[in-house]
C-alpha cells in the first residue's frame, strides 16, 4: 500500500502545492526529536514548545492561502453580479447561458479549495496521531485545547471552514436566480427547502459536509456499519467495476444480515419458557440467548479470514450451518434436552457471516454508493432486530405433525430453518463471486499531475509571507528530497493488519476508548433486551406476546431515531459532544431501571428501558464514526480489520451480558434486575470518565 505521505503528495494541487502541509518534514522531525530525546539532546518542554511553533507556521501558511482564494473567489462572485445586474435590464438569452457557466467555473474552483482544506485537515490529524504515538504525550489534547477555542483560532479556519459558508450562498443565490423557475420569482430565502438541480452546488455542499463531519441521516446510518473510508478524498467519480460489484449479489448480503438479527431475537421472548419446560431455571435463558453471541466470537474470525478468499463459500457454509442450528433448537423439546437447545444455538453463532457482509460491502461495492450499501446493511440489522421478536409473538401455535411438536417453544427454530433452506437455494442461484483481485487493485487511483516537492519550512519565522519566491521554493527541494527515504515506511507498516497482536499495537487510547463504549453500550442493550422476559414475568405478569409487542417496539425506534439524529441533531453538534451526552442519557437510563421503589411499576420500567435502548442507538451511530475516524487506516483490511474489532468487542459484551444474567439468577428472580445492572452502571460510569480523558484528542 502507498504511504500516506506519498499520497498526500500526488493528490495535491500542482499550482498550490506550496501551501500545503509539509507533511514529509514534519515526519521527519518527529524522528529527530525521538532521537535527540534518545541521546538527551533535547528535553519534553523544548520539544513540545517547538513542535507546536512549527504546527502553528504549518496551520498560518494554510490560512493565509485560503483567505486570499476566498478573497479572489468573492471578488469573482462580484463582477458577475454587475453582469447579472446589467443582464436584468436587457435580458439576453445568450449571456444568460455564458454567465451562468462562469458562477459554474466558480463553484469547481470553490470545490478545489474545498479539497484543498480537507486534505489539510486530514494532514494536521495524521501528524498529531503520530506524535502522540511516538511520544506517548497527550499532545493533541493540549494542542487542540490551547488552540481551537482562541479567539483568534486559525485551526477552526482549518477543520470547520469559517467564511467559505458565504461563498456557497452566494453562489447558491445567483445560479437559482439565473435558473429557469417556470415564471416564478422566488428566491432560495423565500423557498429554503426547495431543491436548487445544479451538481456543482450539491457537490460542494458534499465536499463542505465531510470536512465538517456534517451528515444526514444516510450517512449517519452508514457508520453504523464501520465500513471505513478512504482516508483522502477521491474528486473525481470512481468508475462502477462491474467484475466486482454485482447489485443481486449486495441484496444476498444484506438479506444474510436481516435473517441473521432475526434469528438473534425471535427467541428472546419465549427463551425462558423453553428452558423451564426442559426443566431448567427460567435465568438460563442467558445462556440459551449468549450461547449464539460465544460461537460467534470465533466464527468472526475465521468469516473474516475466509473472505480474504472468497465470497460465496463462507455464505453457503453459514446458510447450512444457521439451518442445522436452528433445527437442534426446535427438536430439543421433544428431545427433551437443553444441552442440544444450547448446542442448537452454538451452531447459529457459527453461522455468523456478518463479517463477510461488512467485508463484501466495503471491498466490493463502488465508493459512489458504498454510503448507501452501509445504510442499507444497518437497516436491515435494525428491521431484522424489530422483526425477530414480532413474528415470535405471532407464533403462539401448539400441534403435532409425526411425533414433532410445534409450539410457541419449537416454531422460532422451524420458522428459520426454513427460512435459511431457501436463502440457501436463492443463493446458489443468484451470487456472483466478484473477481478477486492483488491488493493493489484496492489502492485509491493516483491523481494524473506527477510528484511535486513542498517548500521548506521557513525555521523560527512567525510572520512567514503569503506568496513564496521561486528561489525559495527551489530551496525547499533539497529539504523534501531529504525526507523521501523517510517518509517511505517500511512495507510490514503498509500491510493489512492479519494478527491480533499486530492490531493490538495500533489501537491508540482514543480507540480503546471508544472500544469500550461499544462494549458498555451493547452490555447494556443485552441485559435490557435478554432478561426482558424473566422481569416482565416476575414483576407484572406478561405474556410472552406482551413482552415480544414490548421488544418489537423497541427494536422501531431505531430507524426514527437515526433521521432525527442523522439529520437535525449531528449538525447542531459535534460528534463528541453528542458521544459524551449519550453516555450521560444511557447512564440515566440504567438508574431509572433500578427498583428502588416498591412496587416497581410498568411506568418505570417501560419508561428505563426505552431511555437506555434510545440513547445506546445514538451512541452506537456516534461512537463508530469516531472509531472509524481515529483509527489507524491499516485496520481497513485484513483479517484484524476495525470492523472486525469492533463486532468482536460488542459479541464479548453480549456473551458477558447473558452470563452475568444466568449467574444473576442463582440471587433469586427478585434480586435478578439490580444485581445485573449495577455492573452495567460500573461500566458507563467509567467510560464516561474514560471519554473526559480523550475528549481532545476527538476533535
Amino acid at each position: 500500500m502507498v504511504a500516506f505521505g506519498k499520497k498526500l503528495q500526488d493528490r495535491q494541487i500542482q499550482e498550490w502545492q506550496r501551501y500545503y502541509i509539509n507533511y514529509k518534514l514534519m515526519k521527519k522531525r518527529v524522528k529527530q526529536y525521538a532521537h535527540q530525546i534518545e541521546i538527551g539532546a533535547l528535553d519534553r518542554r523544548h520539544v513540545l514548545k517547538d513542535f507546536s511553533r512549527m504546527l502553528d507556521n504549518q496551520i498560518e501558511k494554510i490560512v493565509l492561502f485560503l483567505l486570499e482564494q476566498q478573497g479572489l473567489l468573492a471578488s469573482r462572485i462580484s463582477e458577475l453580479g454587475e453582469q447579472r445586474d446589467s443582464l436584468q435590464e436587457q435580458p439576453d438569452i445568450s449571456k444568460i447561458i455564458e454567465l451562468r457557466e462562469s458562477y459554474r467555473a466558480v463553484g469547481q474552483d470553490l470545490l478545489k479549495l474545498l479539497f484543498f482544506v480537507e486534505m489539510n485537515a486530514i494532514g494536521l490529524r495524521k501528524i498529531l496521531k503520530k506524535f502522540d504515538k511516538r511520544f506517548g504525550y497527550r499532545f493533541t489534547n493540549y494542542y487542540v485545547k490551547t488552540r481551537a477555542n482562541h479567539p483568534y483560532s486559525q485551526l477552526q479556519q482549518v477543520f470547520k471552514h469559517v467564511g467559505l459558508g458565504a461563498v456557497v450562498g452566494a453562489l447558491s443565490r445567483n445560479l437559482a436566480d439565473l435558473q429557469d423557475r417556470q415564471g416564478s420569482y422566488l428566491s432560495i430565502y423565500d423557498e429554503p427547502a426547495l431543491p436548487l438541480q445544479e451538481p456543482i452546488i450539491d457537490s460542494i455542499r458534499a465536499a463542505a459536509d465531510r470536512l465538517t463531519f456534517s451528515t444526514n441521516f444516510l450517512n449517519f446510518l452508514g457508520q453504523h456499519a464501520l465500513i471505513m473510508q478512504e482516508e483522502l478524498p477521491i474528486p473525481v467519480e470512481e468508475p462502477v467495476d462491474d467484475e466486482r460489484y454485482h447489485f443481486m449479489s449486495l441484496l444476498l448480503n444484506l438479506a444474510n444480515t436481516f435473517l441473521y438479527m432475526v434469528n438473534t431475537y425471535i427467541i428472546v421472548p419465549t427463551a425462558d419458557d423453553y428452558a423451564m419446560s426442559l426443566g431448567a431455571a427460567a435465568t438460563v435463558c442467558g445462556i440459551v440467548i449468549g450461547a449464539m453471541a460465544v460461537a460467534q466470537v470465533f466464527s468472526s474470525v475465521y468469516f473474516s479470514a475466509w473472505s480474504n478468499k472468497s465470497y460465496f463459500r463462507p455464505l453457503v457454509f453459514s446458510s447450512i450451518v444457521l439451518f442445522v442450528g436452528n433445527a437442534m433448537y426446535a427438536l430439543a423439546y421433544d428431545l427433551n434436552s437443553i444441552w442440544v437447545l444450547i448446542l442448537g444455538r452454538l451452531f447459529c453463532g457459527l453461522g455468523s457471516a456478518r463479517a463477510v457482509n461488512r467485508r463484501y460491502i466495503s471491498d466490493c461495492v463502488p465508493v459512489k454508493i458504498r454510503m448507501q450499501a452501509s445504510a442499507g446493511f444497518v437497516s436491515a440489522s435494525a428491521l431484522g432486530m424489530a422483526c425477530g421478536p414480532a413474528v415470535a409473538g405471532l407464533l403462539q401455535l401448539n400441534f403435532k405433525i409425526y411425533m414433532v411438536t410445534i409450539n410457541a417453544n419449537t416454531l422460532p427454530g422451524w420458522v428459520m430453518a426454513i427460512a435459511w433452506l431457501f436463502y440457501l437455494v436463492w443463493l446458489w442461484i443468484s451470487f456472483k463471486e466478484p473477481s478477486r483481485q492483488i491488493e493493489e487493485d484496492h489502492i485509491p487511483q493516483e491523481s494524473n499531475s506527477g510528484p511535486v516537492e513542498n517548500a521548506a519550512l521557513e525555521n523560527g519565522t512567525l510572520g512567514q509571507p503569503l506568496l513564496l519566491s521561486l528561489e525559495d521554493n527551489q530551496q525547499g527541494e533539497d529539504s523534501d528530497q531529504e525526507c523521501e527515504a523517510s517518509e517511505e515506511a517500511p512495507e510490514e507498516s503498509r500491510k493489512p493488519v492479519n494478527s491480533l497482536a499486530a492490531a493490538y499495537r495500533l489501537l491508540t487510547p482514543s480507540v480503546k476508548v471508544q472500544l469500550l463504549i461499544y462494549f458498555m453500550l451493547k452490555y447494556a442493550m443485552e441485559i435490557l433486551l435478554s432478561e426482558s422476559s424473566v422481569v416482565t414475568t416476575h414483576y407484572f405478569n406478561w405474556s410472552t406476546s406482551s413482552v415480544a409487542i414490548f421488544l418489537a417496539c423497541l427494536g422501531i425506534t431505531v430507524l426514527p431515531v437515526n433521521i432525527i439524529v442523522g439529520n437535525y441533531i449531528s449538525n447542531m453538534f459535534e460528534d463528541r459532544q453528542i458521544l459524551l451526552a449519550s453516555e450521560f442519557m444511557v447512564c440515566l437510563g440504567i438508574l431509572l431501571s433500578f427498583n428502588l421503589i416498591i412496587p416497581y411499576s410498568v411506568p418505570q420500567y417501560v419508561c428505563s428501558g426505552l431511555v437506555l435502548f434510545v440513547f445506546a442507538e445514538v451512541l452506537e451511530g456516534v461512537n463508530l464514526a469516531l472509531l472509524s475516524r481515529v483509527m489507524s487506516s491499516r485496520l481497513s483490511r485484513g483479517t484484524y480489520n476495525g470492523g472486525l474489532l469492533s463486532t468482536e468487542a460488542g459479541t464479548l459484551a453480549r456473551v458477558i451480558a447473558d452470563a452475568t444474567i444466568t449467574l444473576a439468577g442463582y440471587a433469586g428472580e427478585s434480586r435478578l434486575l439490580n444485581v445485573t445492572l449495577l455492573p452495567s452502571l460500573v461500566i458507563c460510569v467509567s467510560s464516561i470518565i474514560a471519554t473526559c480523558y480523550t475528549y481532545n484528542s476527538l476533535y
